[in-house]
């Protein structure tokens, strides 16, 4: 069923179209991620669908008595009252009636009622009617309900006295979007929601919004949160929405195919006119052919002309490029102690072996950028050892930025490193990186966020190492840059550590995921949705042991129990095999990729006929085919175990 319909919806500022004839419609239990580039206008067509009266042109219609909850971008709430109040106003209508219900109490409990049958009888149906519609509208519940939400936005119960016009802007939004969610609105719009709001809790709300009844419209520049909660996206480009049915990583290999489809359609047909027109031309004025050229004039006047596909946005190319392989073993770290005064965490275990990339995850404060900063030596270890291994070289990318020097412009903060290196060739991999013409003579001072990780992005390309250990590097970037970030990485054959909020970046990235906590780490061979099954297997294992526990304190183990144990140790054993045998299959469909890659650039004449060209192509080729052959090893033992374990 339709709940919102918008048409033809035309924003203008000053004359100039943000967008222009958008038709949007939103069914009963949608639940849609709106997506685009910054700057396409999508705070804005959210806006409009709330308050359409402040469209240039255009309408939308709603279902009658549509109820909307409207969560705008980096807004919190304003109030005088305190978070505890605050929360409770969804709940006034229930609130009331819990203070009736009171009333009747007090009242049926006076003597001079419980002594009139007629009168008691009379309180004691309206008491009934209205305890039966407290209970249906979970009245015994809503306590625990707003507890519940307090808790998931990180306010304790101390917090809840609180005013909310004390808080910080952070800490209003989240009250703002806690309310929001109480009231449970037909249709909840969100602008970028996990803002203010940490991964723990972004978890919770993506568990929420999955099983939300209502309608849901979504800006967010978390991908991993869009394909958790959304199985449609509107995409919103050059003034126009394009659907697309599936989550945001259906989006964007859908959306990739479509525009390759395009591309050849017009292409196709250009050619086709471009040969029309010339037979056109050359047989025109010929009395024996003029009727075959007028007939085919006709036909080329009435064509429907493929619209030609918009350029791409300007993005950054580059890659990362080692000058020479490390050693097998590239780092070990052992009963590690790290922090300043204090101590965050230990015992800290590291084993890093050549082609691994490990993503560093914890909650904010345990310690994930100290430690990169002990391993490159910013920071002493507070104990233990970090020993590296042969031929390392390590490239830093500090998410602080401070390796940059802000009196320098763009051009001599590259080129003071490389000063052999021609001014040409420096600007050109400049360029790479989206710097161009003028842009290259911009203080670094001056540089918005999204330019200086750009600018250290290109000096750590340039650098060639083959280790990098980087501290949030898709901070500051748009998702164009981030997405060929990620390639670079995945393309980068060598070792990579690094800390990210982003776990989309993550799930994508990492073949290992180490668990930071006060008590030290914990290794996970996986990515991060490898990582959330493992943490939910555990916690399910730890539940089952505690409440064997509780009803068996002093008694035995059955051989009954231990039977369901060693199945329960099997069928852990199994899940893990299985994980394991998908992550390594993941795997070997990236060396297939990559070794095709390089497969058809070494067939290129500009390649194979530059010496020098041809052995690197080779050299990165054997190394693929090598490491290809270590994880079909892998795949082999793990396939063969999980058979045996299957006819055990």
């Amino acid at each position: 069923m339709i709940i919102l319909q918008a048409q033809h919806l035309t924003k203008r500022f000053n004359g100039t179209a943000i967008f222009d004839n958008l038709n949007l419609t939103i069914n009963d239990h949608s639940h849609i991620g709106l997506v685009g580039q910054n700057g396409a206008g999508k705070s804005i067509l959210l806006k409009l669908l709330v308050d359409p009266q402040t469209a240039s042109e255009g309408h939308v219609t709603t279902k009658q008595g549509l109820s909307i909850g409207y969560l705008p971008q980096n807004t919190g709430l304003h109030s005088n009252r305190t978070i505890e109040a605050e929360l409770e106003l969804p709940f006034s209508t229930l609130i009331q009636t819990e203070k009736r219900l009171h009333q009747l109490e007090l009242e049926m409990s006076q003597s001079d009622v419980s002594n009139d049958p007629e009168r008691l009888a009379t309180i004691s149906k309206t008491y009934d009617q209205l305890q039966a519609d407290f209970t249906r509208q979970n009245g015994y519940g809503y306590h625990a309900e707003i507890r519940t939400i307090m808790s998931a936005f990180g306010f304790t119960t101390a917090d809840q006295n609180r005013p909310i016009n004390e808080l910080s802007g952070g800490q209003q939004t989240r009250v703002a979007l806690a309310k929001l969610l109480l009231e449970k609105p037909d249709l909840l719009i969100l602008d970028e929601p996990t803002n203010h709001i940490d991964m723990e809790t972004t978890a919770w709300l993506e568990n929420f919004l999955k099983s939300y009844g209502g309608a849901l419209l979504v800006v967010s520049h978390d991908r991993y949160f869009l394909d958790q909660v959304v199985n449609e996206i509107e995409d919103l480009e050059h003034g126009r929405l394009t659907h697309y049915s599936g989550n945001y990583s259906f989006f964007v290999k859908e959306k990739q195919h479509q525009q390759a489809v395009a591309a050849k359609q017009y292409e196709k047909q250009q050619h086709q006119i471009k040969k029309d027109e010339e037979f056109i031309q050359k047989n025109l004025v010929r009395a024996s052919t003029t009727k075959r050229a007028q007939s085919r004039q006709k036909q080329l006047a009435k064509l429907d002309r493929v619209e030609k596909p918009h350029p791409e946005h300007a993005t950054a190319h580059f890659q990362f490029q080692p000058e020479r392989k490390s050693g097998e073993v590239v780092l070990d770290v052992e009963q590690l102690g790290i922090g300043y005064t204090t101590q965050l965490s230990y015992p800290i275990e590291l084993h890093l072996r050549r082609g691994y990339r490990v993503a560093v995850f914890g909650p904010n404060g345990v310690g994930k950028s100290t430690l990169l900063k002990t391993i490159v030596s910013e920071l002493p270890p507070l104990k233990g050892t970090i020993r590296f291994g042969t031929g390392v070289q390590i490239g830093y990318y500090d998410q602080q930025q401070a390796q940059l020097h802000p009196e320098k412009d763009v051009l001599h903060e590259l080129w003071d490193d490389y000063p052999t290196t021609p001014e040409r060739e420096i600007r050109s991999i400049l360029g790479s990186f989206l710097f161009s013409g003028t842009a290259v003579e911009k203080q670094v001072a001056n540089l918005s966020g999204g330019e200086r990780a750009r600018l250290l992005l290109t000096k750590l390309s340039m650098q060639r190492d083959n280790f990098l250990i980087l501290d949030e590097p898709t901070n500051h970037l748009d998702v164009d840059s981030i997405n060929v970030l990620e390639t670079a990485l995945l393309q980068f054959q060598e070792t990579i550590l690094f800390v990210s909020h982003d776990r989309y970046f993550i799930n994508q990235l990492a073949t290992h995921i180490v668990e930071l906590s006060p008590q030290g780490s914990t290794t996970y061979m996986g990515n991060y949705d490898y990582y959330v099954a493992k943490k939910a297997e555990e916690a399910e294992i730890a539940a089952h042991e505690q409440a064997e526990t509780e009803e068996y304190p002093t008694a035995p183990v059955s051989e009954k129990k231990q039977q369901f144990q060693r199945q329960k140790d099997v069928q852990r054993k199994r899940r893990k095999l299985e994980r394991t045998i998908q992550e390594l299959e993941k795997q070997l469909g990236q060396f297939e990729t990559q070794i095709t890659q390089v497969q058809t650039e070494m067939t290129q004449p500009e390649n194979y006929q530059d010496p020098e060209r041809s052995q690197t192509l080779q050299t990165q080729l054997s190394e693929l085919q090598t490491q290809q052959e270590q994880v079909e090893s892998e795949w082999e033992n793990a396939s063969v175990e999980l058979e045996e374990l299957e006819e055990n």
